[in-house]
C-alpha cells in the first residue's frame, strides 16, 4: 500500500504508519534508515540495498510506499528531518524518577509528529459525522477501552450524546441496532482488535458510519472504516505499539476533537456545559 498521509509527514512517522503492511525485504530497509538515519542519509540506493542485503528494487520500492518518488526524496527528508530532531542531552540519572523524567523528555519530542498522518479531509469528514450522526456509539476494547469511555462522556457533556458499551458482545448487539443515519466511533491503537473488528463489521451491516482512530496506515480494522483517523504512534514502530501501548496520541488527538465539535455545536454546546458545570457544582464536597 503506498502512502495517503500528509506530506509533511517525517520519513519515522511514515514508517511507523506503514511498518506493519511492509514485506520482509522492505522491513529490511525501513529497519537500517530507523537504526541509521545519519548513516543511511550519506548513501546511495545501492549502498542501502547492499547493507540491507535486498535488491536495489526492494530500496526503491520501498521509498514509492513511504511516499517519494525514489531514494534521492526520502535522503533530502530524511536530512531534514535530521536538523530538526533535538536531542536532549541532560542526564536525569539511573532513579525511578530520573527515569521518569528522561521519558517524558522523549515523548515531548515526539508529540509535535502526532497530527503529521492526518488529513483535512479525514479531520472535516470525521467532524462532520460526529456532529450530524443520529445515534453514535463510542466503542473499544483492551486498553483503548477507557478512551472510548473518556470520548464519549466528553462528547454528552458538550451536547453530543454518545453511548460506550464496554462489553465486547454487548458492542456488537449495539452495533447491529443502528442506521443509516447513526454511527460508530471505534478506537484502536493497533487497528487489529478482533473485538473492535467485529464491532465493525457488525456495524457496517446497518449502513451506518464507521469513523476510526488509529495508529497505523494499513490496519484490518482501517479497511472497513468510512472515515479513519491516522494519529502516529508515539514511540514509532508497530512493536512499540504492542508492547507499551501508549495512548498518548490519542488522548491529545480527543480532547482537541471535542473542542472542534463543540464549536461546531455553537450554543447547544455552551447551553449543555453550563449544566454540567451546575451538576458537578452540586457534587463537589467542601
Amino acid at each position: 500500500m503506498s502512502w495517503t498521509g500528509n506530506d509533511d509527514a517525517t520519513v519515522t512517522t511514515r514508517i511507523a504508519t506503514v511498518q506493519n503492511s511492509l514485506q520482509p525485504s522492505e522491513l529490511s530497509v525501513v529497519g537500517l534508515i530507523l537504526s541509521d538515519a545519519e548513516g543511511v542519509v550519506e548513501m546511495t540506493a545501492q549502498d542501502l540495498s547492499d547493507r540491507a542485503g535486498v535488491a536495489r528494487s526492494s530500496v526503491i520500492r520501498t521509498c514509492q510506499k513511504l511516499g517519494y518518488r525514489g531514494f534521492a526524496q526520502l535522503r533530502v527528508a530524511l536530512t531534514r528531518e535530521l536538523a530538526q530532531t533535538l536531542v536532549s542531552e541532560r542526564d536525569y540519572g539511573e532513579s525511578a524518577l530520573g527515569a521518569i523524567r528522561a521519558d517524558i523528555d522523549a515523548l515531548a519530542a515526539t508529540l509535535p509528529r502526532i497530527a503529521s498522518v492526518l488529513g483535512e479531509d479525514a479531520v472535516e469528514r470525521a467532524v462532520s459525522t460526529i456532529v450530524g450522526a443520529g445515534r453514535l456509539l463510542a466503542l473499544a476494547s483492551g486498553l483503548s477501552s477507557p478512551l472510548a469511555l473518556d470520548v464519549g462522556m466528553r462528547l454528552t457533556a458538550i451536547g453530543r450524546p454518545t453511548e460506550f458499551v464496554a462489553d465486547p458482545i454487548g458492542q456488537q448487539i449495539a452495533a447491529r441496532q443502528l442506521t443509516g443515519a447513526d454511527a460508530v466511533l471505534i478506537i484502536s491503537g493497533s487497528g487489529a482488535s478482533e473485538a473492535s473488528l467485529k464491532a465493525a463489521r457488525a456495524a457496517r451491516q446497518t449502513g451506518a458510519t464507521v469513523l476510526i482512530i488509529t495508529s497505523f496506515a494499513t490496519s484490518p480494522l482501517i479497511s472497513l472504516a468510512d472515515v479513519a483517523l491516522v494519529v502516529a504512534p508515539a514511540r514509532g514502530t508497530f512493536r512499540h505499539e504492542l508492547e507499551h501501548t501508549s495512548r498518548v496520541p490519542h488522548v491529545i488527538l480527543i480532547e482537541a476533537l471535542v473542542e472542534v465539535v463543540a464549536a461546531r455545536l455553537g450554543d447547544r454546546a455552551r447551553v449543555t456545559r453550563s449544566a454540567v458545570l451546575e451538576i458537578l457544582s452540586d457534587n463537589l464536597s467542601e
